[in-house]
């Protein structure tokens, strides 16, 4: 591990945990904010939307910055908009503000992400990389347990505004974080100098990139699985199932703890599994457990505990199959790792948006849109990675 170990990745999960926080957080708020915004549950889910969309758009611009100005400047750039966008949002009085203003948290926001695999990238090669990914998974999934639980203690005590100022401080926090504790990894002599052009034609030669390609997408589309389940699991869980939004959040916790010791286990194994066998199993057993989950839901018996327990086993799996697709994809491409790390975001969430959008225009008032979108996601990432990357 480098020189400061713990801290670093301490810190570079918490850049990582944007993501998470922003989405997870304010999930058990949405029928207050239905009600306060006088708007419909259609209207507040497409803050979503608009949430993933600027995550997506955003990296594409801060990992060619990354490559060229080093790792900080553009990571201080995007904290401070993810801050100043958190404190808007909090005061927004309508819902079409709230909207613009997430895309303009998710374009903010984006910029830890793109950097914190950008420094990971940076200072290990090959089995290390995994592991440390990993272990930022496990930092990372200290997020999804908190975020609902505190979200939904601070819409009891306060009020759904209460959690973007808690999003504003958290960005706020890391700001100093930064400043004071993460020191540049790039140094001058590896920045690019590329002007526009140069820049697209690296995301040019990284598309053309069999390797790169076909495991940006067992990645991208595992996570897309991931985005539909949190798209619909309030209404499926809450709804469908009768879970309180305690209840709900302490499910949405496991989940993160299945995440979490997914990532564990995969870390441990990095140095004796290879990567590529690692991730065909972890991608086998999704799309085992999508297709499981449809096909319960098809035959009329996707009970709770089913229901709650395939979705365990298929959200676990994100804890190995992010970091192991992102690792073989970055691979090769130290010289870009900023641009390759955010072609991996911009996939991440650009999928993860189209299964969200997906996921809404099915509704049926049924699970089975969640169970569809998720099994179709899983497979078509193993369908992927075998079509391109082996």
């Amino acid at each position: 591990m480098p020189a400061g170990g713990a801290r670093l990745i301490v810190i570079l999960g918490g850049l990582a945990a944007f993501g998470p926080l922003a989405i997870d957080m304010y999930l058990p708020a949405f029928p207050a904010m239905v009600r306060d915004l006088a708007t419909e549950p259609a209207a507040v889910q497409r803050t979503l939307a608009a949430f993933f969309a600027g995550m997506g758009l955003g990296q594409l611009a801060y990992g060619p910055l990354a490559d060229r100005l080093g790792r900080r400047p553009p990571l201080f750039l995007g904290l401070s908009l993810f801050t100043l966008a958190s404190a808007g949002a909090a005061l927004a009085q309508e819902v079409g503000w709230l909207s613009w203003l997430r895309l303009a948290q998710g374009l903010g926001g984006c910029a830890g992400m793109v950097v914190a695999r950008a420094v990971v990238r940076d200072l290990t090669e090959g089995p290390a990389t995994i592991r440390m990914m990993s272990q930022l998974m496990l930092v990372m999934g200290i997020a999804p347990i908190l975020a609902p639980s505190l979200g939904s203690a601070l819409l009891a005590v306060a009020g759904w505004r209460a959690i973007f100022w808690a999003l504003a401080a958290y960005g706020a926090a890391l700001i100093l974080a930064v400043a004071l504790a993460l020191p540049e990894s790039l140094p001058p002599a590896r920045r690019r100098r590329d002007g526009p052009l140069a820049v697209l034609g690296v995301y040019a030669a990284l598309l053309a990139d069999r390797r790169f390609l076909g495991n940006a997408l067992a990645g991208g589309l595992a996570t897309a699985g991931m985005f539909a389940y949190i798209a619909a699991s309030p209404f499926v869980f809450m709804d469908l199932h009768g879970l309180s939004p305690r209840g709900y959040g302490l499910l949405f916790g496991l989940n993160a703890l299945g995440i979490m010791a997914v990532a564990q286990l995969n870390a441990r194994l990095a140095r004796r599994v290879p990567a590529e066998r690692a991730l065909a199993a972890v991608q086998a057993a999704m799309a085992g457990a999508g297709a499981l989950l449809l096909a319960a839901v098809l035959a009329g018996i996707a009970g709770f505990a089913l229901t709650a327990g395939l979705v365990l086993v298929f959200v676990a799996g994100i804890g190995a199959a992010s970091p192991l697709a992102a690792g073989l994809a970055m691979a090769p491409h130290g010289r870009a790792a900023g641009s390759a790390s955010a072609l991996l975001g911009a996939l991440q969430f650009g999928l993860g948006a189209l299964a969200g959008w997906l996921t809404g225009a099915l509704q049926d008032g049924t699970a089975l849109p969640m169970a569809l979108v998720m099994a179709l996601c899983a497979a078509a990432g193993l369908l992927a990675r075998v079509a391109l990357a082996r």
